[in-house]
């Protein structure tokens, strides 16, 4: 590997870059070119984590009882620092995690955002006062943080998913320990840096990276640990979730399998295009990303002859091609995961129309490269129609009537994110009271959500309790005190 001056970075713990107890390091890799090493990072002990834990802890006295005003103005401060290396970080982002680097600007500008966001929404998010027949009493609730949380982020959305999580939870008081996916340990660095360097207070932000296996069960198990928040596979955090105690809270943002409904009076460009984006961007490597099109019979044929010829037509390459759509997937893991689907599909007896192949030729030799995959006479029951392949597989069903539709996209485990490709507006307004989803599109792509507006999903896409992003998003971080004052 090409791994001459590769630099190793370290944990962040008390306010100390610190370097682990057990000398082990493990790499982070360009999966565009797995020869190179974006760096090596500490492989943190039980014991360092508990480290982090009771650093945070100690410092959430002090922090809780600061001014939101002046936790406000750090938050800011490091937004400003993110911002002014919005070139350099997405260029390291685009490195480490394989998407286009257009779409690295937007997720550090947006992470930076993010920041500005809960600055603002954290100074007035307060309780609420209640009316009172008796004259001599006042009533009312307060807001107030948890004590220390533990974030845990996947390789995806590397800096924009902490961000959401980390800016919440340190404008209304509580402390963090950060964990990254070890597959972007950088990006998540670059985000404790950004806050150090912005001032907060040791042990506020604490930042550790090594395996699950290692580190994952004191991260949600300790007893000092008030919450727990974390995006990731359904697997994960039903795991996650049944292991902590009764009185640590969890959010979890898991699995997706959504899909896209184009009705008969769809326009078929505009369906084709929405199926593209929804699907095949960031190589379909989004939680909300189109998997499954549930298209009317009439119109499958010439929706299909549209998709796969504009489909044939991407591009496939490593982020810094301005020409490439695809990009590669994350790591071998995921490419393996990718190309059995594929099989399995074909073995199913489900249509591959085109794509689904290991590129391996010399541009892509070095990379986790998969040709984007179109699926036709996929069945509802068959594997790539359930179950989250998380790649540039796009399997496509048909429906006689809207009703079939419905009871097609709603017959699965998930319910993260749904589309209908429509121009008849009552027939949308129908579908977003039927369909079992907690992210409801219509003429858009099932991928994206807005920064201020709600996020999270039904079913085993999420524990259902506290939604992400928005102004909601900072109750998961609170717990509610209500006071009655006689005078």
């Amino acid at each position: 590997m090409l791994s001459t001056q590769v630099k190793t970075y370290d944990n962040y713990i008390n306010g100390q870059w610190v370097k682990s107890d057990t000398n082990k390091t493990f790499q982070s890799l360009n999966p565009a070119n797995k020869e190179e090493v974006v760096g090596n990072f500490q492989s943190t002990s039980s014991e360092e984590a508990v480290r982090a834990i009771e650093a945070a802890a100690n410092a959430f006295p002090a922090w809780s009882s600061l001014s939101t005003s002046k936790r406000a103005a750090l938050l800011n401060k490091a937004a400003d620092l993110l911002e002014s290396r919005l070139n350099e970080i997405a260029e390291e982002l685009t490195r480490e995690e394989g998407k286009p680097y257009k779409a690295s600007l937007g997720e550090v500008k947006r992470s930076a955002d993010t920041l500005r966001f809960y600055a603002v929404e954290g100074q007035t998010y307060t309780g609420e006062t209640f009316p009172s027949d008796d004259p001599k009493m006042r009533v009312y609730t307060e807001k107030e943080p948890l004590g220390v949380i533990s974030v845990i982020t996947p390789w995806n959305f590397p800096l924009s998913i902490p961000a959401r999580k980390i800016a919440p939870a340190l404008v209304t008081g509580n402390t963090v320990v950060f964990k990254p996916s070890s597959d972007t340990p950088l990006i998540g660095y670059r985000l404790a840096e950004a806050f150090h360097e912005a001032g907060i207070p040791a042990g506020v932000l604490n930042f550790v990276t090594g395996s699950s296996s290692e580190i994952g069960e004191v991260l949600v198990k300790h007893p000092a640990i008030r919450a727990v928040t974390f995006t990731g596979s359904t697997r994960a955090g039903e795991e996650i979730h049944r292991t902590v105690s009764m009185t640590t809270r969890t959010q979890m943002e898991l699995g997706g399998k959504n899909p896209l409904i184009v009705m008969d009076d769809a326009d078929l460009d505009e369906a084709v295009s929405l199926t593209i984006n929804g699907g095949f961007s960031l190589t379909g490597q989004a939680c909300t990303g189109t998997s499954r099109v549930i298209v009317m019979r009439s119109v499958k044929e010439a929706y299909l002859e549209k998709l796969v010829q504009r489909t044939k037509d991407l591009t496939v390459g490593h982020g810094f091609n301005n020409d490439a759509f695809i990009g590669p997937l994350a790591n071998e893991k995921q490419l393996k995961n990718v190309l059995n689907y594929i099989q399995i599909g074909v073995d199913e007896g489900a249509e591959l129309l085109c794509g689904g192949e290991h590129l391996t030729s010399s541009e892509f030799e070095k990379g986790y490269y998969v040709s984007p995959a179109v699926f036709s006479n996929v069945t509802p029951n068959m594997r790539i129609a359930q179950e989250e392949i998380f790649g540039p597989v796009v399997a496509v069903m048909e429906a006689n009537s809207y009703e079939e539709a419905i009871n097609i996209a709603n017959d699965i485990e998930y319910g993260l994110s749904a589309s209908i490709v429509t121009n008849n507006i009552q027939l949308a307004e129908q579908f977003i009271k039927n369909i079992q989803a907690g992210t409801v599109k219509v003429n858009r792509t099932t991928t994206g959500n807005l920064m201020n507006a709600p996020f999270g999903g039904l079913k085993k896409s999420s524990t259902s309790t506290f939604r992400e992003s928005g102004r909601v998003g900072l109750e998961f971080f609170t717990q509610t005190k209500t006071v009655y004052v006689g005078y």
